[in-house]
């Protein structure tokens, strides 16, 4: 089964809306999401309810805004899409964390099922290391 690239980008303007929400409605239960790297958000999470915790509620605690992400490229063939993304946010110490993104999704009926993300792990751990939150980010 194929997606279509507007229909990926209609997913993903959740993110950019900052509407983190109607973009997880589009996410499986199950998925199967890595986070590459050696930084406090790496991680295997195998499911929406860990990959959110172990992620975007951390980033809420140090980047007030959110990571404010936003859709630069996107390549779309049959049931997979390269996604890259650019977080435009700051942090509560005032720092800039302007990270790039590459995510490699993968859909089954037009949910997205299984994703490979990719990001820059050292700004990731500079972020924590300068906004450090309660019980550590790990």
């Amino acid at each position: 089964m194929t997606i279509a690239p507007d229909r990926v980008r209609e997913i993903f303007k959740g993110l950019e809306k900052g509407d983190g929400a109607a973009f997880f409605e589009q996410v499986a239960d199950d998925v199967d999401w890595i986070v590459m790297g050696t930084h406090p958000l790496a991680g295997h999470y195998h499911s929406k309810r860990d990959f959110i915790a172990g992620t975007f509620a951390k980033l809420a605690q140090v980047l007030p805004q959110g990571a404010q992400l936003h859709v630069e490229h996107l390549l779309v063939k049959d049931d997979q899409a390269v996604v890259e993304l650019h977080s435009l946010a700051t942090a509560k110490n005032g720092m800039r964390f302007d990270n790039r993104y590459c995510w490699i999704v993968y859909f089954q009926d037009a949910r997205i099922v299984r994703v490979r993300a990719y990001l820059d792990s050292a700004m990731v751990a500079r972020l924590f290391e300068e906004n450090p939150i309660a019980g550590g980010a790990r």
